[in-house]
C-alpha cells in the first residue's frame, strides 16, 4: 500500500529480511520487528522448537496470528518469516497496512548466506537446493502479488544492500507518518 506508515518486509530465507530490515529501521527512525523473533518471545521458545512440539502447521497459525498483531501497529519496519505469505489473509494483511519491499535473493545466493545456519527447520536434512528451489516456486508468485517494491539480491555486504534499498525506497515509498 502507498502512502503508508509502515515498511513491512518479505522475501525467500536468506534474503537478508532481518539484516537490512534493522537498518532500514534505524534509517528511518522506526521500531524493527522481526516476525520469528516475535514468535520466540511469544512462546518463549525457538522457531525450531515450536515446529518440533506443532508441525508447521501449529507455527503458522502462530505466525498468522502475530503478524496480524503486529501489521496492525502504526510507523513499524516488519520483517515477515518466509512462508508467512503463504497464507491468503497474511497477503491482504501485508498489502492493506503497508508497503512491501520484496528482498530477492538468488538460490546461490541462499545456499551461500545459510551455509552455516542450522536453525531453520524446513531445511534441515539433505539437499537444501531442492528445499529451496520448491520453496521458491510456492511463494515466488505471492511475493510478485503483494509486492510494491522489488529489491533484486546481489553479492555485496549488507551495508551495501541496505544503503541500495533505501536509495530505491526513498525513490517510491509515500510514507506517511505514524498516527
Amino acid at each position: 500500500m502507498n502512502p503508508s506508515c509502515n515498511l513491512f518486509i518479505v522475501g525467500p530465507t536468506g534474503a537478508g529480511k532481518t539484516s537490512i530490515g534493522r537498518r532500514l529501521a534505524a534509517h528511518y527512525g522506526l521500531p524493527f520487528l522481526d516476525l520469528d523473533q516475535e514468535i520466540e518471545r511469544h512462546c518463549g521458545t525457538s522457531v525450531s522448537t515450536v515446529f518440533e512440539l506443532e508441525g508447521e502447521a501449529g507455527f503458522r497459525r502462530r505466525e498468522s496470528t502475530l503478524l496480524e498483531e503486529c501489521s496492525s501497529r502504526s510507523g513499524v519496519v516488519l520483517a515477515t518469516g518466509a512462508g508467512a505469505v503463504l497464507d491468503p489473509v497474511n497477503r491482504r494483511l501485508l498489502i492493506e497496512r503497508g508497503y512491501v519491499l520484496w528482498l530477492q535473493a538468488t538460490l546461490e545466493q541462499q545456499l551461500e548466506r545459510l551455509a552455516r545456519d542450522r536453525s531453520r527447520p524446513l531445511l534441515a536434512g539433505e539437499d537444501r537446493g531442492a528445499k529451496l528451489e520448491a520453496m521458491a516456486l510456492a511463494r515466488t508468485p505471492f511475493y510478485e502479488e503483494i509486492a510494491d517494491l522489488i529489491i533484486p539480491g546481489e553479492h555485496e555486504l549488507v551495508l551495501a544492500a541496505s544503503e541500495r534499498s533505501i536509495a530505491l525506497i526513498d525513490q517510491h515509498w509515500q510514507r506517511q507518518h505514524a498516527a
